[in-house]
């Protein structure tokens, strides 16, 4: 059910130290989280810092409405080039007209101000309610603070997760160390997101940063695709939103000769990318808005890669799935109905489906027709907290995995109180 990458295998110390640390142990990056008074109690800006301009790249929310720093963000971009990553939490700049645009364009004039560096390197992005006045004076001091305490230390990267949190219960960090060109590379990353998300970057905040040397056009098909099999694959609720931003700086400091051109070390860059953004989606999708289950959709032998996506997306966005699921209900008929309107024609009478945890997967379709299964044991199963549902099409070689959250009580208080 893994997917095979050319990722190298990590020694059982690097693991144990991939684990224990943050982005700022990248090199010639620094990072900081501060409180600015916009939420209450809370940090709520975040600066991350590379010593060195940096390879850059990033992909943003497709919804019409269009937060402000995202403009912002996509302007400044297009140099492929970046050296600060700024973020607060707590607003989300969107629909707050010609003072919100004056708020974004704030952020980036005193992050380049305070790092000395041109205004056109930073990438801006806020989370936050949408429609309220944009506080740009808190938030400037904020960034004020972060510049004077930026820091190398491992707190700092955490404390810059902890920051740009809106309804998450945790901070989403990712640390890998691996080879590439005969040198190691790092990576690490941050992200938020818990409510409003769906398939296509919805309500999500992402930031990695490598030492690793390449191209800023190698990396941003690298991020591409890496997001297409990640964040575009994740759900709780359906819903999307204004602000979502997916940015990587790479600044080269590894000291490998910089990846110009597609082959093994291009390949083995990219599939860390993806781990990368693999962790952190289901990371946000684990800390979803009242979920008590991650559920893992797993497409086997569909005709073509487009259906096998098409149909894990529409089975891990079924709201009759996501509640059966959180009430330990194998009503398996949610799921191959879900399949059915995916808008793909196949032959149902192929199909085997199974439901289960990565130790125990138990078969309840075989060649479209229902198993007798002892459904208490199905049931005790499913009080796991990582579930998984296989849908074996046997009509081809394609495969996907699309990642969601189970549907509960808690969801509807946590939304029905969002704003008050």
């Amino acid at each position: 059910m893994k997917e095979k990458t050319r990722r190298p295998k990590r020694t059982a110390s690097e693991e144990e130290e991939s684990m224990q640390r943050t982005l700022t142990d990248v090199r010639g990056f620094r990072a900081w989280g501060a409180y600015s008074g916009v939420k209450s109690k809370r940090r709520d800006i975040a600066l991350i810092y590379s010593e060195v301009p940096a390879s850059a790249a990033a992909l943003f929310t497709q919804n019409v409405v269009v937060a402000e720093p995202i403009k912002l963000s996509r302007r400044h971009i297009r140099s492929g080039r970046a050296q600060a990553f700024v973020i607060n939490a707590g607003n989300a700049n969107a629909c707050t007209g010609e003072q919100g645009r004056r708020g974004a364009e704030a952020m980036a004039d005193a992050t380049a101000e305070a790092l000395g560096i041109d205004r056109e390197v930073v990438l801006v992005a806020s989370t936050g309610i949408i429609g309220r006045t944009f506080p740009t004076e808190n938030v400037v001091n904020g960034i004020k603070t972060c510049a004077l305490k930026l820091s190398e230390l491992r707190l700092a990267g955490t404390l810059a997760a902890n920051a740009i949190l809106t309804t998450d219960t945790f901070a989403k960090e990712s640390f890998s160390t691996t080879r590439i060109g005969g040198k190691r590379v790092h990576m690490g990353g941050i992200a938020k997101g818990s409510g409003m998300i769906h398939p296509e970057m919805a309500t999500m905040l992402a930031f990695i940063v490598s030492d690793v040397a390449i191209s800023r056009e190698l990396l941003d098909e690298a991020l591409r695709e890496a997001v297409d099999d990640s964040f575009n694959m994740i759900t709780v609720d359906g819903d999307t939103s204004t602000n979502d931003m997916v940015a990587v700086m790479c600044n080269g400091l590894a000291g490998n000769e910089q990846i110009r051109e597609k082959g093994l070390i291009y390949d083995t860059f990219r599939a860390e990318l993806k781990s990368h953004c693999t962790e952190l989606a289901r990371q946000i999708v684990s800390d979803g808005e009242g979920a008590t289950k991650l559920i893992q959709y797993d497409v086997e032998g569909a005709p073509d890669r487009n259906a096998a996506r098409k149909i894990a997306r529409t089975v891990s966005n079924s709201n009759l799935v996501k509640t059966a699921i959180f009430g330990r209900d194998p009503n398996w008929g949610r799921i191959v109905a879900a399949a059915g309107r995916a808008g793909i024609r196949y032959d149902p009478d192929k199909v085997d489906l199974y439901i289960g945890t990565s130790k125990t997967l138990i078969k309840l379709l075989e060649n479209g027709q229902p198993l007798d299964v002892q459904r208490r044991k199905l049931k005790s199963l499913m009080r796991a907290a990582y579930i998984y549902v296989l849908l074996d099409l046997h009509q081809g070689e394609a495969r996907a995995t699309a990642w969601g959250a189970d549907f509960s009580y808690e969801y509807v208080r946590i939304n029905a109180e969002y704003s008050t």
